[in-house]
């Protein structure tokens, strides 16, 4: 069954209607892997594989962090090269390199379900482009140490393996990738920055094939070695970024670097985790706070909270989600509800959910809130209304302590990762974008 009440299509752009930019941000449009496809399976499996990936490690970290996925939602074009030449890349917000499939690579897909050319990158056919070597600082910088086995003239080289079995391997380049900025009189114009960036040699697993295969990856971890960090270190935007997503009528805005308005409430960031971690306080269903082990949001190793816009929906503990669902339920005594695809619960219901259900609301440190409505918890599938909320202890066994929020949380909300000063904001907003991609 299709699942309509989560289709959306995310643009990323320069929306000026919506939101105040400051000077000098990078713009560019979006548009979703799944837009009109999606099904329970689909979104059961997507989140599966993704958390497969976020708790796996890595063959060879990047900057700590590097964990590329093939299942991030939301992708893009970006121009590469001189002369520029476009690539659909995935936006993903756990991943700490841009990568790109480059000519002569193995096992690459040669196709694409999402109706797309793809397109190899040869950085001998651009007279900017010219490899990274083993020797060079952002090689020694990305990986914290220069590699015993370098020597001079070397290829920069990455390898990243999956929990699933699925990998990436290749070699840095560096080239111009070009981008839209907001200028001061709120016009776009084209701007380019020098960026190091993986040029992929070698796929395998889902990454070679062509079920919603894209050129690469864009990742906007918190690394030296993300292209955000880069443009932000050759002072090119501010180190950071912003998205909202329209939960309701499909679309969005993306922008990098300051966002002066709306303003957001901010929380700050967990220092030293691999992802965007915050510390949760307690949390509230209709108004009352659900009474709970005290450490139960304690950080640490396969603990604590991620905000993750490259999952779907959101992923509760079971000393959680068992009492915030009883509480959830309990404004509907007679509702019956019924188990579908061995997953998600499901009941039919022909009121205003927004009337018939509570608010939940979670509490972070700093004395700030996110309200998620129903309306954004619940969605539709056919006649019926599913519930959002899952269960991390049923989906991995690494996973069951971490909360993880995802677009379930997000949508419907600006969200602003401001990495210079590590806190990360939201503020209730209206997300919808009409500009036709």
């Amino acid at each position: 069954m299709d699942l309509r009440g989560r289709r959306r299509r995310l643009a990323v752009a320069v929306v000026l209607q919506l939101l105040c930019l400051a000077s000098g941000n990078f713009v560019f449009k979006v548009r979703h892997k799944f837009a009109g496809r999606w099904s329970l399976g689909a979104l059961r499996d997507h989140d599966a594989h993704r958390h497969g990936r976020m708790l796996s490690a890595l063959d060879l970290p990047l900057g700590g962090n590097g964990r590329p996925t093939d299942a991030a939602l939301y992708f893009t074009k970006i121009g590469i090269g001189t002369p520029s030449k476009e690539y659909h890349v995935q936006v993903d917000t756990g991943s700490d390199i841009l990568w790109v499939n480059c000519a002569g690579c193995d096992r690459c897909p040669k196709k694409s379900d999402l109706g797309i050319k793809l397109a190899l990158y040869d950085v001998k056919g651009s007279s900017t482009g010219k490899p990274v070597t083993c020797d060079q600082d952002f090689c020694t910088s990305t990986f914290n140490a220069p590699s015993s086995d370098c020597k001079v003239g070397m290829l920069c080289e990455y390898s990243v393996t999956y929990g699933d079995g699925s990998s990436t391997a290749g070699y840095f380049v560096r080239d111009y990738v070009h981008l839209d900025s907001v200028n001061g009189d709120l016009k776009t114009t084209p701007m380019n920055g020098s960026v190091a960036f993986g040029c992929g040699a070698k796929q395998s697993g889902e990454l070679g094939t062509s079920s919603e295969a894209v050129d690469g990856i864009l990742g906007f971890g918190q690394a030296n070695s993300s292209m955000i960090s880069q443009l932000a270190s050759s002072r090119k935007v501010k180190k950071m970024f912003s998205h909202c997503l329209d939960g309701t009528n499909g679309g969005g805005i993306f922008a990098i670097g300051q966002v002066v308005q709306p303003k957001v409430q901010s929380t700050p960031l967990v220092q030293n985790e691999a992802h965007y971690n915050v510390i949760m306080k307690a949390i509230e269903v209709g108004g009352e706070v659900l009474q709970l082990e005290t450490d139960i949001f304690d950080t640490g190793s396969r603990r604590g909270t991620i905000i993750d816009s490259g999952t779907t929906l959101a992923y509760l503990p079971d000393e959680v989600y068992n009492p915030l669902l009883a509480k959830v339920m309990a404004r509907q005594p007679n509702l019956k509800t019924r188990t579908v695809e061995n997953e998600f619960r499901c009941f039919a219901y022909s009121g205003n959910v927004d009337d018939g259900f509570p608010v939940v609301s979670f509490h972070f440190e700093g004395s700030v809130s996110l309200a998620v409505y129903p309306r954004d918890y619940l969605f539709q599938v056919n006649n019926e209304w599913c519930i959002g909320w899952q269960n991390s202890g049923l989906q991995s066994k690494d996973g069951k302590e971490i909360t993880l929020l995802g677009d379930l949380v997000l949508s419907n909300k600006l969200v602003f990762y401001d990495l210079e000063n590590q806190t990360i904001g939201w503020a209730e907003y209206n997300c919808e974008y009409t500009v036709p991609l």
